[in-house]
């Protein structure tokens, strides 16, 4: 059980009970001139204090293991609702999901939704679905609820305002009048000089009459975080080791504007410390948000969590993955046809191994052997042909009648098929599984077994060639074992059927392998290439009927296909020059 304590001396408003984690009496800091070194735990935090203004402080985690003693692990995922998830928020996700999993801990989601303008319902309701979607169950948050909520940072203002105001009191923020039109006017001063663009400290140290006489007048004003002028802050982060940041590039900086509204980093710091996240697993581009949010937990009197900044997902061209570089989002995948199973896979190989050169896992493989210690802190390439192997790999771990209904239901559903179950679907699936590495490759697989585009390949320069190979003499001995009803008695019996006619058939005109081949199924399916002959044939002459096949595909049945055959004027194919492209030759 985790010891918990109600926060004293602050009323949370509308009612809500908000439960946080105990402080440690050995993580409180005092400011007084001396030297300490304590431990909190795994947790070693050294700091030196020599004024109010001066400071540093050490937090460095000896493992990957709880670094709150004997505390649940508690990890929060915490998007913002303002688009797509994004498969490096998935991998995030991921990785939180999979540390909580492994430690026998809680995973959290948030949603960080305080940019108004932004956020939308549907952005929200987008990222939940693609994490279900995913299989990353979340064991507080948004439709399962928790003990530590609201889940959402927009129903916890009253709780920042409480904290703003306790900072505001202990002397840690200060009100700040100044215009926008002085801020500006600091920054190019600051410019000018070559320092860093540094709030210039105007209001941090005001009397009590000169902010009660902007207050009389209305005047609006942010709440700054006292900065201390020198000091350091070290993190000995799990990913990427020892990192460390000077307090002097810093300034005063805001914790909540003008509007009432709080910024970022004090949301996320609160929520994080009411919340008991003991572990903060994100993404290293907020590794420099970790100054302000430490600054925060010391003023509050929190303990500091472990953090994990994950490398960014790269592009092939090792810049940050866009969307000029295709899909980026879950949802995309999603809509062409990948596997959820597969992403999951994959995005846990963007900077993780188990330390084999095994590839393949599953969700449930990935828990038990996931282990913080082995995310390299490394940019990771993001290859969309390995994922779509990848994808392949699992379509084909599925078991064969799952497998089958989720081809067959693609079919349907893409409007190819009437029906999504039967024979047809079987034997189509097995014909084509070959090049099937994302569910909706079968769409195009089967509209190319099922197309007829007899004119186009007759006019290209392959198709011709045949012309001159006896296909018209083929064309004509066809014909007649279709009108003696041989040809078709024999499709009526199958696969075997096909291979004893065609048999006959080529020993009739003295022809085998390709010779025999090439003509009959350019004749017949209208391409040079595709799957085995004899049993595309078979399925081209059941789809016709069978009438599985919708109108809207336009499908050319077998029998008018071979009806077709008498009307080709051959010599017209033979006058096309070479020099003529596909499409113009198609109607010449």
């Amino acid at each position: 059980m985790m010891k918990m304590a109600t926060l004293a001396g602050i009323g949370i408003g509308c009612g809500t009970r908000v439960v946080v984690p105990e402080v440690f009496p050995q993580s409180k800091f005092i400011l007084r001139p001396l030297l300490q070194t304590r431990k909190t735990s795994n947790t070693f935090i050294s700091i030196s204090l020599v004024t109010k203004r001066s400071f540093s402080i050490s937090a460095s985690v000896s493992d990957d293991s709880n670094s709150f003693n004997d505390r649940q692990v508690r990890v929060r995922f915490a998007p913002s609702p303002t688009g797509n998830l994004h498969v490096g928020g998935a991998r995030t996700a991921l990785f939180n999901y999979l540390y909580a999993r492994s430690k026998g801990g809680k995973f959290v989601l948030r949603i960080e939704d305080t940019d108004l303008e932004r956020s939308t319902k549907e952005s929200e309701e987008a990222v939940l679905r693609d994490l279900s979607w995913l299989g990353l169950a979340w064991d507080e948050g948004p439709g399962v609820g928790g003990d530590y909520g609201p889940y959402r940072q927009s129903e916890r203002n009253d709780l920042y305002k409480q904290y703003a105001e306790k900072l505001l009191q202990s002397g840690e923020v200060y009100r700040c009048f100044c215009s926008n039109e002085e801020l500006e006017q600091m920054k190019e001063i600051a410019k000018e000089k070559q320092l860093p663009p540094v709030y210039s400290g105007k209001w941090a140290h005001a009397t009590d009459e000169e902010v009660q006489q902007e207050l009389s007048k209305g005047t609006p004003y942010t709440y700054r975080f006292r900065v201390p002028k020198e000091g350091s802050l070290t993190i000995n982060d799990l990913i990427r080791g020892e990192v460390s940041w000077n307090l002097d590039t810093l300034g005063d900086f805001v914790i909540m504007r003008s509007n009432g509204q709080p910024v970022y980093n004090f949301c996320v710091t609160v929520d994080d410390a009411t919340m008991a996240i003991t572990h903060v697993i994100r993404a290293e581009e907020h590794l420099p948000n970790t100054l302000r949010q430490a600054l925060i937990y010391k003023a509050l009197g929190f303990p500091m969590p472990s953090f994990a900044h994950v490398s960014l997902i790269l592009a092939p061209d090792r810049s940050k993955l866009s969307k000029r570089h295709g899909a980026t989002s879950v949802g995309q995948y999603r809509e062409m046809g990948y596997l959820p199973q597969s992403i999951v896979n994959y995005l846990a190989l963007l900077g993780w191994s188990d330390g084999t050169n095994d590839e393949f896992f599953t969700l449930e493989q990935l828990v038990e052997k996931f282990s913080i210690n082995r995310v390299n802190k490394s940019g990771a390439i993001f290859d969309s042909t390995k994922l779509r192997w990848m994808n392949g790999l699992h379509l084909k771990a599925l078991p064969m009648e799952e497998l089958i209904k989720t081809v067959g239901d693609q079919w349907k559903n893409s409007g190819i098929l009437k029906e999504s179950e039967g024979i047809f679907i079987e034997d189509a699936y097995k014909l084509l599984e070959g090049g099937i590495d994302v569910i909706t490759d079968a769409e195009k697989l089967l509209s190319d077994l099922l197309s007829y585009p007899f004119h186009d390949t007759l006019s290209s320069s392959e198709g011709r060639e045949m012309l001159e190979e006896g296909l018209i003499m083929v064309a004509e001995s066809l014909l007649a074992a279709y009108d003696n009803g041989e040809f078709m008695s024999a499709l009526e019996e199958g696969k075997s059927g096909w291979q004893k006619w065609v048999k006959a058939f080529g020993k009739s005109l003295k022809r085998k392998g390709k010779s025999l081949f090439m003509p009959l199924r350019v004749l017949l399916t209208g391409k040079l290439h595709g799957p085995d002959m004899g049993e595309s044939i078979v399925l081209i002459h059941r789809a016709g009927t069978n009438e599985i096949v919708t109108p809207q595909v336009g499908f050319v049945t077998l029998e008018q296909r071979l009806k077709s055959l008498r009307e080709v004027d051959w010599e017209a194919f033979r006058k096309i020059p070479n020099h003529v492209p596909l499409k113009e030759a198609a109607h010449t």
